[in-house]
């Protein structure tokens, strides 16, 4: 079973994913070292062994696109091929790397605020749930290059900002990265101090908190998003692991009982019960 890679003291914000993307099994997660090498993902080497495994008709329909390119408007046929060959991985093969690949070079491409932030997007929202660390880590750059390309066109967007900050967070940070964990929070910073009620960014700024063991930060800025939302599993999840990790007992059994309650799944609710078991016979 593949270990998903999350820091040891986040485990209700750990089990929460599991659940919301339909995942019901645990392993016990371990962390890198920050001495280790990460593997790296060769996004060319997987697309080559990818189709290796079509069928003959992909694999014609495939070559099609790739020789679509003829004289004229280079520019406009390459952005469509990019965007042919994305849907061809995400409907025929149902296979999101190449998908990604090729939607965010053709975003690159046409170089639009509207096209860069969908696709980062997108691939943020995958790279959250994502098990390889290699593939992880491949998606959270690549997200980040699109943001950063979107906040050259528009400097003062609070959404984008929030967007860049959260690949650091959730993607190498999440990893063991330190260094990506604090230039996320960094990120994040510029845009809770302009508005303190951007209640996304003080979210992420929580977890990063977590992540980088920073308890009594992590609470304060929890503690505010519940308040605004008492509904946000995330955050709720994230705040009873961070009281947790304080020490707080009382309150970490307080918001893991919540988590329950939003959540409402038997199966979620016996592997919050083992954890509040485990926190109330530990030291």
């Amino acid at each position: 079973m593949i270990k998903r890679i999350i820091l040891a003291s986040a485990g209700l914000a750990f089990l929460l994913v599991l659940f919301l993307f339909g995942k019901t099994t645990t392993t016990k997660p371990n962390l890198p070292q920050p001495e280790q090498t990460l593997p790296v993902f060769d996004i060319s080497a997987f697309i080559a062994k990818e189709k290796q495994q079509l069928t003959p008709t992909q694999l014609i329909h495939i070559s099609k696109i790739e020789n679509s390119i003829s004289r004229g408007d280079v520019k406009n046929q390459s952005q469509n091929q990019l965007y042919q060959l994305a849907d061809f991985w995400k409907d025929s093969v149902k296979l999101f790397p190449p998908y990604a690949y090729y939607l965010s070079e053709a975003a690159k491409l046409d170089n639009s605020e509207k096209n860069l932030t969908f696709a980062a997007r997108l691939i943020l929202e995958n790279m959250r749930r994502e098990d390889s660390v290699a593939l992880k880590s491949w998606e959270a750059e690549t997200a980040a290059s699109l943001f950063e390309r979107a906040l050259k066109l528009d400097p003062e967007n609070a959404d984008l900002k929030v967007g860049l900050g959260s690949c650091y967070v959730y993607g190498q940070g999440m990893i063991g990265d330190p260094q990506q964990t604090m230039r996320g929070i960094q990120q994040l910073l510029e845009v809770v101090h302009k508005d303190s009620n951007n209640m996304q960014a003080q979210m992420v700024l929580g977890i990063g908190a977590v992540i980088s063991r920073q308890f009594d930060k992590a609470v304060e800025r929890l503690n505010k998003v519940v308040a605004f939302d008492p509904n946000n599993l995330e955050a709720v999840s994230w705040l009873a692991d961070a009281y947790a990790g304080e020490g707080d007992k009382k309150n970490a059994v307080k918001w893991y009982e919540q988590s329950k309650r939003l959540v409402n799944n038997p199966a979620f609710s016996r592997e919050v019960d083992e954890r509040i078991k485990a926190l109330n016979t530990g030291p």
